[in-house]
C-alpha cells in the first residue's frame, strides 16, 4: 500500500502587519449587547497575556480566498507538471468573501475557482473542499492520504486558505485573534516507510456543535443579517486540553510511534496559551515531566490565528528555513493536531522523507 508525502509547499503570508494597537478606537461589546467599560489598552493587553498575539496580517481589498490559495498553490507548483494533479483539495469555510461584502460565496468551490487560475486543463483533476472548521487543511491532508492509499490519486494538491478579517465582529474582542493567509502542500504516492504513518478524526456535536458559529454583531445598534464569525473561547478552551491530547495520543498509538520519538509538534494555532497547555497534558500522558525546548513551533504572535491556514504556512516556513530554529531533517516524525467548529479534531503523523 503506497504512503503519502509531501513534495512541495507553498504559502501566502500577507504583508499588510495588523498591530494589536489598531484596536484601541474599536467600541466592545459582550454577548449580551452591554458596553464593555474596562479601556480598550486593558482588553488589548489581557487578549496578548491569553493568546501571546501581537499582530496579526490582513489580504488587501483587491484579493479574495481563492486568490490567496492560488498563490500558494502556484508556489508549491514550481517546476512541477500542474496538469499532472489528480486532485485539488481545499480546506476552508467561508468562501470568497470579497472586500465590503461579508457575504459568503461558496459556488464554484474554492478548488474549482483554483483550478481556473491556475490554467489546467486536464478535465480529471477532480477539485472540491472541505469545510471542516479550522483542521480542514489537515483533515484534507488525510482524505488526500486516503485517495493515494486506495490507488484513486497518485498526486494531489492540498490548500488550507480563510480570510477571517472579512467576517470577524469589530464590537467583539475575538475579533483582535483571527487574521488571513493560505498554504498549500504537493503530496505524492510513495513506496518508501515515510510519509503519512497514521491520521485520526474526532467530531463533538452532541453538545459541542455551537461552540464556534456564526451569529450577529454584538453590537445592539448594529442593524442588517450580516453574519460573523462567533465562539464560546473558554469552553472551546476546555473542550481543546480535555480532548486534543487524546486524540494525539491514539494516533501515535495507531502509527506505532512513542512521544519521545516526536521531534516536532505542530498545532493549530489558536491560541499561545492553549497550545502551550495542550502540549503539557499530552506529555502528563506519557508521564514524561520535562518538555523538549523547541518542540513546538509557534507562529500566532505575529500571524494570528488564520483558521485552516496555520499548519501549511508553519510548515512551509519550517521547510524554506524561515522559522529560526526549527528544522526537519530526513526520518524526523512530525505530529500535526488541530481543533474548530464542529467540534472537531484531528492529528497526522508524518515521517520525514
Amino acid at each position: 500500500m503506497a504512503n503519502s508525502i509531501i513534495i512541495a509547499t507553498g504559502s501566502y503570508i500577507p504583508p499588510a502587519v495588523i498591530p494589536n494597537t489598531q484596536f484601541l478606537d474599536n467600541e466592545f461589546y459582550d454577548e449580551d449587547g452591554r458596553k464593555i467599560e474596562r479601556s480598550n489598552a486593558e482588553i488589548i493587553k489581557k487578549l496578548h497575556e491569553i493568546t501571546e498575539i501581537r499582530e496579526r496580517r490582513y489580504v488587501s481589498d483587491d484579493l479574495t480566498t481563492s486568490d490567496i490559495a492560488y498563490m500558494a498553490a502556484k508556489e508549491a507548483l514550481e517546476g512541477i507538471d500542474k496538469e499532472s494533479l489528480d486532485c485539488i483539495i481545499v480546506g476552508q469555510n467561508l468562501g470568497d468573501v470579497k472586500a465590503g461584502n461579508i457575504r459568503t460565496d461558496m459556488v464554484p468551490s474554492i478548488a474549482a475557482r483554483v483550478k481556473h487560475k491556475l490554467r489546467i486543463k486536464n478535465p480529471y483533476t477532480v477539485a472540491f473542499d472541505i469545510p471542516f472548521g479550522c483542521p480542514g487543511w489537515l483533515q484534507a491532508k488525510n482524505v488526500a492520504d486516503n485517495y493515494i492509499k486506495s490507488g484513486d490519486a497518485k498526486r494531489v494538491m492540498v490548500i488550507g486558505a480563510e480570510i477571517l478579517s472579512r467576517v470577524s465582529d469589530p464590537h467583539d474582542v475575538d475579533c483582535m485573534i483571527y487574521a488571513d493567509g493560505a498554504g498549500a502542500t504537493l503530496v505524492e504516492a510513495t513506496d518508501r516507510d515515510v510519509g503519512i504513518l497514521s491520521h485520526v478524526t474526532r467530531s463533538d456535536t452532541y453538545n459541542e456543535v455551537n461552540l464556534l458559529n456564526l451569529g450577529k454583531s454584538y453590537n445592539p445598534q448594529r442593524n442588517g443579517n450580516d453574519l460573523f464569525v462567533m465562539m464560546d473561547g473558554q469552553e472551546i478552551y476546555k473542550y481543546a486540553v480535555r480532548n486534543v491530547p487524546q486524540v494525539v495520543k491514539k494516533n501515535l498509538d495507531k502509527a506505532g510511534i512513542e512521544l519521545s520519538d516526536v521531534q516536532k509538534v505542530l498545532i493549530h494555532q489558536a491560541n499561545g496559551k492553549m497550545d502551550e497547555a495542550i502540549l503539557k497534558r499530552l506529555f502528563k500522558l506519557y508521564d514524561i515531566k520535562e518538555i523538549p525546548a523547541g518542540i513546538m513551533p509557534m507562529t500566532i504572535s505575529w500571524c494570528g490565528n488564520s483558521s485552516v491556514a496555520t499548519l501549511p504556512t508553519l510548515f512551509d516556513l519550517i521547510q524554506k528555513g524561515r522559522l529560526e530554529n526549527h528544522r526537519l531533517h530526513p526520518g524526523d516524525v512530525a505530529l500535526f493536531a488541530s481543533v474548530g467548529a464542529g467540534m472537531n479534531i484531528n492529528s497526522m503523523v508524518y515521517r520525514m522523507p
